[in-house]
């Protein structure tokens, strides 16, 4: 009997200890789980990626390559957390850089507002950030500067509605002086002056809208190819507008996934 008992008390410490030592089903060994999720580098801590939604026309996409720019250059001085987002996808630029954006050629922002557009791009993308230039096309269409503002009045609360938080950077657009247009260069003037008192007066502390001149020190001549639209001089000093205003609401940090 004393055998039978040593017995079974030897076969129970054995199930416990195999119990203990063996992983549950389909658990990862702990050396894998590690090499999945490798620890910051030095100084480096986790950070999640602000999602940055570039708003607007053709001078933002067809190829919009200030974003291209604006981007490399986040990367290069540390903010690398940052994940640039739309429907629409990169078009060269001739450079790696994260290229989804909501630059619809042709477009104008009073028909993206009055035909609600909008709401369905922010629910596929969940923008933190939006960065919008947008209004050359209704500058051409000689649509007023009253009814350019009210769509942005209707986007900006579209954008409040997605998310709460939003922050919203808004251009003084480029210059603009095509050929077929001679009055364009007034009317864009016209906007501009209208859009930091604008933008002031929507503002709030959870979701500030902030006026970005791209007009100042912009040259038609020099900095576009055909009046309009962004040469390569162009798209870099539309990049350095963009970039102390964006940084503002960034924190340097580890690269997004």
């Amino acid at each position: 009997m004393r055998r039978s008992l040593l017995r079974a008390v030897m076969a129970g410490s054995a199930l416990a200890l195999a119990l203990v030592l063996t992983p549950p089903a389909g658990a990862a060994p702990a050396d894998a789980a590690s090499a999945s999720s490798p620890a910051p580098a030095d100084g480096e801590t986790a950070a999640a990626a602000t999602r940055i939604m570039p708003l607007g026309d053709s001078i933002t996409g067809s190829p919009g390559c200030w974003r291209s720019v604006l981007w490399n250059r986040l990367q290069d001085t540390g903010y690398t957390a940052v994940d640039f987002v739309g429907t629409l996808g990169p078009q060269g630029c001739g450079q790696p850089y994260d290229g989804e954006n909501e630059g619809h050629g042709g477009a104008l922002v009073t028909r993206v507002a009055d035909g609600n557009q909008l709401p369905g791009w922010l629910s596929a993308t969940r923008p933190d950030i939006v960065m919008m230039h947008f209004g050359t096309n209704d500058v051409w269409s000689n649509i007023a500067p009253d009814r350019i503002l009210a769509a942005y009045t209707e986007l900006v609360r579209q954008m409040r509605e997605s998310n709460p938080d939003m922050k919203v950077l808004v251009a003084q657009i480029i210059p603009m002086n095509p050929s077929g247009c001679p009055e364009c260069a007034q009317r864009v003037r016209d906007l501009n002056d209208r859009i930091p008192p604008w933008a002031s007066g929507i503002s709030t502390p959870e979701s500030p809208v902030v006026a970005v001149d791209q007009w100042t020190g912009f040259d038609t001549g020099a900095d576009t190819y055909d009046g309009v639209h962004p040469s390569s001089s162009g798209d870099n000093k539309i990049a350095s507008r963009w970039y102390p205003a964006l940084t503002g609401f960034l924190t340097t940090g580890a690269s997004a996934s």
